[in-house]
């Protein structure tokens, strides 16, 4: 039986999103394993509190997570002049 397990900071997936990535975690497995691993598929999103995660030694806030997130947006093409 597949579990999947995910982890991430609080506020970075805003809570609405949270059944659309289970959704979408569960259709990946179906699509490797096939329909019958539907049923069987548990998913489990948990956050971890800002400041209780760290990358080579140094904690991870959600504000930090938010603006790398911001930065990697692609810029919105210019409104009509």
């Amino acid at each position: 039986m597949p579990f999947i397990e995910v982890k991430i900071l609080e506020g970075v997936l805003p809570e609405h999103k949270v059944p659309e990535l289970m959704a979408a975690l569960t259709e990946a497995v179906v699509r490797v394993g096939g329909e019958g691993f539907r049923p069987m598929t548990r998913c489990v999103v948990q956050e971890v509190r800002s400041g209780w995660w760290a990358a080579a030694g140094k904690p991870l806030s959600t504000e930090g997570a938010l603006q790398s997130l911001q930065a990697a947006q692609p810029a919105s093409p210019p409104g009509p002049a």
